[in-house]
């Protein structure tokens, strides 16, 4: 008892939290979803605090361009689980805690088994179609979300879901955005630190969430720029009509198209899955096409031909195959690359993509 005395004694010193607000987190179970740049600096401060259970969901391994914005990870880490990697680390932080690692990709299928056994969900996800997943399940299974995201210089930070009339992230996006519209950080890039800050706040709202402290941005979304500092926080309506796009219970879920429903299949484009990409590589009179950045990791073990995303923007590559199969990390860039040929090429080529992308690749190839 004296070492956990010692190892929270600021918290107990603190006036308004004290040993009952200690006791809460004790008591409190976290799921963090991305073990990413917000996951990382989530995870470190929430394990530090005390939460009793935390569990971390990601299907992705370390690469090296992880390291800016990832602090949790080393040099040595790559090519390493993120989860299970994350999970080791922050044991070592804090060994007085549960941590579970869950080293796969959230969706329909195990959403609702991941999310049931935890009070507090944290989406540090960085994409559309999983924030759209995470929000409905949480809404279906009556758990709160903290809400991050980062874009560039500048972040946001939400409670959504936190009590029966309270706003969820539908709320904010009512009307989903195309996916392929949307740059993502691979394209534009993020300031390293953000993501930690944005992340750090994700962590501080959740312990005001479990404690029961005041001012937990419930109906309200926080927006930080780092190059000007400025803060502004927009009042949310948690409207009925939100609620009424929400699936009507957890089979109505699992027949959801996160994807489809994010604009990543409307445009006719073939969506693959991992087992028939594999079927194409070596195909005759067939083009596999890298569009990720020059040493973006891991590299490709199979044959294929790197051409950057940045470049179809400026110059729509010549490809003579008749079947083009695009790939990137996470299926994003590669689809709206593929648009971009489809408009080219017009019905003159049959042009398909990787949906998941590497990562997709990777969690299929490791069981």
């Amino acid at each position: 008892m004296e070492k956990r005395n010692l190892r929270y004694a600021r918290h107990y010193s603190l006036k308004g939290f004290g040993l009952e607000a200690q006791q809460k987190l004790q008591n409190a179970s976290v799921l963090v979803i991305g073990a990413g740049g917000l996951g990382c600096s989530s995870l470190q401060y929430l394990a530090a605090a005390g939460i009793g259970q935390i569990g971390i969901v990601d299907g992705d391994t370390v690469a090296i361009s992880n390291l800016q914005r990832q602090i949790l990870f080393e040099t040595s880490d790559i090519g390493k689980r993120k989860a299970t990697t994350a999970a080791k680390k922050l044991q070592n932080l804090n060994p007085e805690i549960i941590i579970a690692a869950f080293d796969q990709q959230i969706n329909t299928g195990n959403a609702f088994a991941l999310i049931s056994d935890y009070d507090v969900v944290l989406d540090c996800t960085d994409n559309f179609a999983s924030r759209y997943l995470i929000n409905d399940a949480c809404v279906l299974l009556k758990k709160p979300i903290v809400f991050g995201a980062v874009f560039q210089f500048e972040g946001q930070v939400a409670v959504f879901n936190s009590s029966k009339n309270s706003a969820n992230y539908r709320n904010l996006f009512p009307i989903p955005p195309d996916a392929t519209e949307v740059q993502d950080c691979n394209e534009v890039g993020v300031l390293g630190v953000l993501p930690g800050i944005i992340g750090t706040l994700q962590a501080v709202e959740t312990i005001k969430l479990i404690a029961g402290l005041e001012g937990v941005l419930s109906n309200r979304l926080l927006t930080l720029n780092l190059l000007t500092y400025e803060t502004f926080i927009v009042e949310l309506d948690a409207e009925i009509n939100a609620q009424t796009e929400v699936p009507i219970n957890q089979a109505a879920f699992q027949l959801m198209d996160y994807e489809w429903l994010c604009g990543n299949g409307k445009s006719g484009i073939i969506n693959l899955g991992v087992a028939e990409f594999l079927q194409q590589i070596g195909q005759r009179d067939t083009e596999i096409v890298d569009v990720r950045e020059t040493g973006e990791m891991p590299k490709a073990t199979f044959k294929n031909q790197n051409i950057p995303f940045s470049e179809f923007k400026e110059n729509l590559p010549e490809i003579e195959a008749s079947h083009i199969v695009l790939f990137c990390q996470s299926g994003k860039r590669s689809l709206r690359a593929a648009k971009m040929l489809q408009q080219k090429y017009r019905s003159t080529k049959e042009i398909s993509h990787l949906s998941g992308g590497m990562t997709a690749l990777n969690e299929y190839q490791n069981g």
